[in-house]
């Protein structure tokens, strides 16, 4: 899943289009790289960050998901909170809702997501992109995950959303400390034992930074969290995490291939 950020305030400066001309080319040169989905949001969600008007986010969103899907069928994923947000979105071509409230700021995705045939991720956090990182703690951080999760999935069941339309992400970098993002990434088989399909999202995210911190406590800026960012892909992979979100999907792919191809004989021409 490549990541493209609509936006002036992503925390990865090489992942912001803020221009429709700029959007319509790192889009394209994504597919050209191998992206399997395109992500497409137009609010920031990283930590701290403020939400956006309804007015800009279609301003944003809306045009890219229409030139996108005038030139390529790739599923595209709408990266929104707000229900108006993904039913325009979904009108004019997209195919998935990724929300990283998991239905609880504005739960008529749901409906919007079961009437017209979307998939649906739903994303952990707690409290709000503003608020999420203001002290969180877990004992079990996957069973939390997992359990908070549950009204969420409830919820997309009752609207009409069939569980094989259910994607569930344990948001990476979302109200998370350094531990609990490890904990989470080493667990991953115990999140897909709960039947849906995981998405992981943890491209460049601050995470990494705090591991590849220098001898004095320095973390690693975004632009240095590459190859960081590539060991958690193939651990991801290799341990049953079905989608990638991704800025870097060329690198992605690569790494992808070579892993693939030595674990399972065959695979390197996926």
């Amino acid at each position: 899943m490549g990541i493209l950020n609509c936006t002036p305030d992503s925390f990865f400066p090489g992942g912001r289009a803020e221009s429709l001309a700029t959007a319509v080319n790192q889009a394209r040169e994504m597919i050209r790289s191998g992206a399997d989905i395109l992500d497409i949001g137009g609010e920031s969600s990283r930590p701290g960050s403020d939400p956006v008007s309804l007015h800009i986010e279609l301003e944003r969103v809306l045009p890219v998901v229409q030139e996108v899907r005038a030139f390529s069928e790739i599923p595209i994923s709408v990266d929104t909170r707000k229900s108006e947000v993904a039913r325009r979105a979904v009108l004019v071509g997209a195919d998935i809702i990724n929300d990283i409230s998991a239905l609880n700021e504005d739960p008529e995705k749901a409906e919007v997501a079961a009437e017209h045939g979307a998939a649906l991720v739903l994303m952990h956090m707690r409290g709000t992109p503003a608020t999420m990182q203001d002290s969180p703690f877990y004992q079990d951080a996957v069973g939390e995950i997992l359990n908070e999760l549950q009204p969420a999935i409830e919820l997309a069941r009752k609207a009409g959303v069939p569980d094989n339309a259910i994607i569930l992400d344990p948001g990476i970098g979302f109200a998370k400390r350094l531990e609990d993002n490890i904990s989470v990434l080493r667990e991953i088989p115990r999140l897909r034992a709960s039947g849906f399909p995981i998405l992981i999202g943890h491209s460049r995210k601050s995470f990494l930074g705090a591991l590849l911190a220098d001898k004095h406590g320095k973390a690693r800026p975004v632009e240095g969290r590459l190859a960081a960012s590539l060991a958690v892909t193939l651990y991801a992979a290799s341990h049953g995490a079905e989608i990638l979100r991704v800025h870097d999907v060329a690198e992605t792919v690569d790494a992808l291939r070579v892993g693939l191809s030595l674990s399972s004989p065959g695979e390197s021409d996926r």
